[in-house]
């Protein structure tokens, strides 16, 4: 009989007796505790009077701080939970910690007896083993020789009363082509991870000193994942400075009894299981979403992309390319929307009726998000949008104005100053451009429309903006189109050559990072304002964003719904463009239409279906 088998006919009493012992062989394997019915926890040992407080510190960061339970003052079972090894004499080591900072190693806790009856013990969760699901993917263990290091990160958790610390998380070396093996893996047993990608994005400068235990190194073509740690609540025990507390040392456990808590990861369906998504080189960002999510965007992505003018769009079509820049658009801070096509050059405005409602349509649900939200425009066309977003407030479109920029500098450095705080690149003012519907320049250096007619004398140098944009780490751009002669387009400009009337002349040489084409662009914008609260009404996701740290957010406490685009905001902003004697794209029409197809029916259908899609209950 093989140890391992032996100890899976012992009851759980005996076995947790057998790791408290001293041998590190036996102590140290949390991940065959799993199989024996026990649980590892952390403690953490805090004055009666601090107790309610950090119950709530818990309840409000659940990620990293997974309750178990708690003890009653100067008591050491929990007895609706199951029992617990003695938290006095139970080995391995504790921290002492006073008045914030710790003081001391410990093997037991006897000799604090009596200050201990005024104490009480919270059993903080913790992963059976990280490397058991890495395992399960095959990928091999890289254990350091001690404890695998944690970080802490310039993430905030949410603080109550005196406690308040950064969220401290611990980070795996994952292979790229086994991100989403691990997704499946890791997600059912010890939860989703907060971040993939850059560790400067949590505020780490330096993986090879974590701030606890030791590094584990990355090889190349590893992406780090991180996960919350529990190490989280020694920086939240510092940060209370109470005279007196007591935690697990880092790397520590007590092995208990205690029931595993059902989580949500554990409760996950094949469709909640995430996929993972590549969102920016540069910072290498990862993001997820749940397969459900996914599947809505993807549904978004179809529904747009018909083809009502029989361009040859569907040669442009790249795979998730809406969902990639949606989920870009969801991390962002700060965006910057562009839009206006002068390709009615001989009327005034020679705007036209694509591209402003998409462009204002995402503004709006941006800034339901709570996004920082600018529009910027053709100097020439400036009193224009100003007027149109106005009334577009007046009539209930939008719920506030947007600022409204202009950009006529001309060279790299006047775009890069544009695009950054004090000309710093490692401070961009945007983190997000989008072209909706924007005029873009081609290989010649003109702007054309779909009749090969140069428009440059009408356009700014608003291209400029996303050529810079590629050369400063952090800011992402999407182009929206629907012929290739937009800006952004530039990604798919050998497929506009190729199939598109004109294209050989017409193509746009700009490319952004996401390439959305639509059969028209408006269409685009709003299935990028659906595509958003998709993703932040799903549950993955959402606690992706917030790094598992704080509440969730509900769609319904945050009015989500009132900003997406409907029927009645869509024709009401048509009808001020058409006040304003704004001309259909491809007709020339004064009237309720786009691109010659008309609102009451064409459009309406798109916009419903759009809708529906996304009012499923997630």
């Amino acid at each position: 009989m093989t140890f391992l088998h032996y100890l899976k006919s012992c009851p759980p009493s005996a076995v947790r007796s057998l790791i408290l012992q001293k041998k590190p062989s036996i102590r140290n394997m949390s991940s065959t505790a799993g199989d024996l019915g026990l649980r590892p926890a952390s403690v953490v040992v805090l004055h009666r009077s601090l107790a309610p407080a950090f119950e709530k510190f818990c309840q409000a960061n659940s990620g990293p701080l997974p309750l178990l339970g708690r003890s009653e003052p100067g008591k050491w079972t929990l007895p609706t939970l199951g029992t617990a090894p003695d938290t006095r004499t139970g080995r391995p080591q504790f921290q002492k910690y006073e008045f914030g900072a710790c003081t001391g190693s410990l093997a037991s806790l006897e000799k604090y007896s009596e200050q201990l009856k005024d104490m009480v013990t919270f059993f903080l969760g913790c992963s059976f083993s990280l490397e058991g699901a890495l395992e399960k993917v095959g990928l091999p263990r890289r254990d350091p020789a001690g404890h695998v290091g944690a970080y802490k990160t310039a993430v905030p958790c949410v603080h109550v009363a005196g406690f308040c610390c950064p969220l401290v998380v611990t980070m795996r070396p994952i292979p790229k082509d086994k991100l989403e093996r691990l997704m499946q893996a890791s997600c059912s047993t010890v939860g989703q991870p907060i971040h993939i990608g850059d560790p400067e994005l949590l505020g780490i400068k330096d993986l090879s000193k974590p701030d606890y235990g030791d590094p584990v190194v990355c090889q190349p073509g590893d992406v780090p994942v991180f996960w919350p740690s529990q190490l989280t609540g020694l920086e939240a025990v510092s940060s209370c400075k109470t005279p007196l507390a007591f935690t697990s040392a880092p790397g520590c456990t007590v092995m208990t009894d205690l029931k595993d808590m059902e989580s949500p990861a554990n409760r996950l369906t094949p469709e909640g299981i995430p996929e993972v998504h590549l969102i920016s080189q540069d910072p290498l960002h990862y993001s997820i979403t749940s397969a459900s999510a996914a599947r809505k965007i993807r549904e978004l992505e179809t529904i747009i992309a018909v083809d009502p003018g029989n361009r040859g769009i569907g040669h442009l079509l790249c795979k998730d390319e809406l969902l990639r820049a949606s989920l870009s658009l969801s991390h962002a801070r700060s965006v910057l929307i562009t839009t206006g096509f002068p390709t009615h050059f001989k009327h005034e405005p020679p705007e036209e009726t694509d591209g402003p409602p998409g462009a204002i349509a995402l503004a709006t649900f941006l800034q339901a998000l709570e996004k920082g939200v600018s529009m910027i425009v053709d100097q020439r066309a400036l009193s224009l949008f100003k007027k149109l977003v106005e009334e577009a407030v007046e009539q209930g479109v939008m719920k506030t104005q947007t600022p409204i920029l202009t950009y006529q500098g001309g060279s790299a450095e006047a775009a890069q100053a544009f695009l950054c705080e004090n000309r710093d690149p490692k401070s961009p003012r945007f983190d997000h451009l989008v072209a909706i519907e924007r005029t873009g320049r081609a290989a010649d250096g003109g702007h054309y429309n779909a009749r090969k007619m140069n428009v440059k004398h009408l356009v700014d140098p608003i291209d400029d903006l996303f050529l810079a944009a590629q050369k400063i780490p952090g800011i992402s751009s999407t182009g929206v189109g629907d012929g290739g002669n937009e800006l952004g387009m530039g990604k798919v400009k050998e497929a506009v050559k190729r199939h598109i009337r004109n294209g050989d002349v017409i193509a746009c040489d700009v490319e952004a990072d996401f390439a959305v084409i639509a059969g028209v662009s408006n269409w685009g914008g709003y299935a990028l304002a659906c595509a958003l609260y998709i993703l932040n009404s799903c549950e993955v996701h959402e606690r992706y964003l917030r790094k598992a740290v704080g509440p969730s957010r509900a769609p319904g406490e945050q009015n989500w719904a009132q900003a997406l685009p409907s029927i009645t905001k869509e024709e009401n902003m048509l009808g001020i463009l058409v006040r304003h004697k704004v001309r259909s794209g491809v007709s020339g029409i004064v009237g309720m239409e786009v691109d010659g197809l008309p609102f009451h029916s064409t459009h309406t259908q798109i916009i419903q279906k759009l809708l529906d899609v996304t009012s499923v209950s997630m």
